[in-house]
């Protein structure tokens, strides 16, 4: 909804400016408005480095939805040789376009967006096109797209401008490399390509190309899934480098530099090779030395980067790390400064997920406007990995947990697990994995849930909810499992890691 025009009432033009239009800026605005506040969103949808558009809705839409679609395409690849094993004669090899994928995703991103606009609109939050910087106190200089300059008074600000991909500070990142943001909005195949990165945007993407046919490389710079659980992160890359993806450990990306051209003769198809040789050759630096090597695509996923350069945050005394630039905020996700928040994944030492960030500006926006005290709980955030072979969890992971409590405190119960609708294809029954971790002094209190497998977030939601209220293992091991169904294997987890390893220091297994 377009902005008011003429002279205010009152000291302040808005009761609340949000600047960012992510999930978390979202949710604090409606909710706001909701609650009969006057509300502004600016959010100036910068374009990526290489030019791609974002639309309205931050990582939410521009990059979540994403992921999920991304995920599907290469399952049903999977599921197209599994069908056969089912009855279903295929009378011809099923080719895919990346073309279609690559306009049937932007397509629906762009639907979302119009979508989420007449959200705003029905709910009465005001929204422009703009950036904003604060310049003084209360004061915001909006910048509109035709360069038409303003100031806005609010008596609350919220920043939630989210985080961007980050770039390698080597020749020719910038010019030649492509981040998430960009990949759809290439316009033929991405054929041979390397990922660089082993954070979960990376494994994700790195595996969705696969699942399409084609060539992937993954360099882990600087390590794999830093921040999960190292025995989960290992059975990931364990499984994708089964299926067939290339890894490469201890590397660093040096140098990236575009060969002669290619002609593209794939005509669309995901699968399809153009040339033997890349359009690109990278130095990778080695323990042995350096070695070129040659891919069609490379795509930097190494980390990401709290958007917050450029709001004149340093003009008002609001704290940023110095390193991620992320904003320093109290439990009630207050800065330094009384009136400003930051909420979504632009604040520092928090979790990052779309759906915590909902939560959050929606409890802030209560807070704030209805009298309420319910602060966020930023513990046992679930997080999912959409790789083929899903990955979610809860809770802490068995290093922390080691840590913070000590192994002898600690008890690990684990087991693998054969989705039925696996068998009939055959699958391999030692890849679907889950584990619970206990804390033995509190009658076993659930301190972590890790699932490797089909649906692994789907399966988690539930025993989210329940260690919310104190799960223990014994509350577990007296649930009545779902039959037939995957999830059931945590109501009879009977074998730790302790047992597992004794039977094989004892060589019987």
């Amino acid at each position: 909804m377009d902005p008011p025009t003429g002279p205010t009432t009152g000291p302040y033009d808005y009761d609340m400016l949000v600047i960012g239009g992510g999930a978390g800026g979202l949710a604090v605005a409606k909710e706001a408005a909701g609650l009969r506040e006057k509300v502004l969103i600016l959010d100036l949808l910068t374009p990526s480095v290489r030019g791609s558009e974002r639309e309205l809705g931050g990582s939410s839409v521009n990059i979540d939805s994403i992921r999920k679609f991304l995920q599907q395409a290469s399952l049903l690849g999977k599921a197209l040789q599994d069908s056969q094993k089912y009855g279903w004669k295929l009378k011809e090899n099923a080719p895919h376009v990346w073309s279609d994928l690559a306009t049937a995703v932007q397509q629906t991103v762009e639907t979302r967006s119009q979508e989420l606009m007449r959200e705003l609109k029905n709910c009465g939050v005001f929204y422009i096109r703009a950036h904003g910087k604060i310049v003084e106190s209360h004061t915001v200089e909006v910048t509109e797209v035709n360069g038409r300059k303003r100031r806005l008074k609010a008596e609350i600000i919220v920043i939630a401008t989210g985080d961007r991909p980050q770039y390698l500070d080597i020749p020719g990142a910038r010019e030649h490399c492509v981040t998430s943001e960009d990949l759809l909005s290439l316009p033929h195949s991405p054929g041979r390509t390397l990922v660089v990165g082993g954070s979960s945007e990376g494994l994700e993407f790195a595996d969705f190309l696969f699942g399409l046919g084609l060539p992937v490389t993954v360099l882990l710079q600087p390590d794999l899934l830093p921040g999960f659980d190292q025995k989960m992160a290992e059975k990931i890359e364990n499984h994708m480098i089964v299926s067939g993806v290339e890894t490469l450990h201890k590397c660093t990306l040096a140098k990236v530099e575009k060969t002669e051209a290619k002609e593209d003769v794939s005509g669309g198809s995901s699968t399809s090779t153009q040339s033997s040789k890349g359009r690109l050759r990278v130095t990778i630096i080695t323990a042995e030395g350096q070695t070129e090597r040659d891919f069609d695509t490379v795509l930097l996923s190494v980390g990401r980067k709290a958007s917050t350069s450029d709001l004149g945050l340093e003009c008002v005394g609001v704290q940023c790390s110095p390193d991620s630039g992320r904003i320093l905020v109290n439990e009630r996700d207050q800065t330094d400064v009384d009136h400003i928040y930051a909420v979504g994944s632009v604040q520092h030492g928090r979790p990052s997920t779309t759906g915590l960030a909902v939560h959050a500006g929606t409890l802030l926006a209560r807070r704030l406007f209805r009298g309420d005290t319910t602060l966020c709980d930023y513990t046992n955030v679930p997080i999912v990995v959409l790789t083929q072979m899903e990955y979610a969890a809860c809770g802490l992971t068995e290093e922390k947990a080691n840590t913070t409590f000590g192994e002898a405190s600690v008890e690990v119960y684990h087991s693998y697990y054969w989705p039925l609708e696996w068998e009939l294809p055959a699958r391999n029954k030692y890849s679907c994995y889950v584990k619970v971790i206990c804390h033995i002094p509190e009658q076993e209190r659930v301190l972590g849930v890790h699932i490797l497998g089909p649906n692994a977030g789907d399966i988690l939601q539930g025993f989210v909810a329940a260690m919310k209220g104190g799960l223990t293992k014994q509350q577990l091991d007296a649930t009545v499992g779902l039959q037939p169904g995957s999830a059931q294997v945590f109501s009879s987890l009977t074998e730790t890691q302790r047992m597992t390893e004794a039977l094989m220091m004892r060589g019987n297994c």
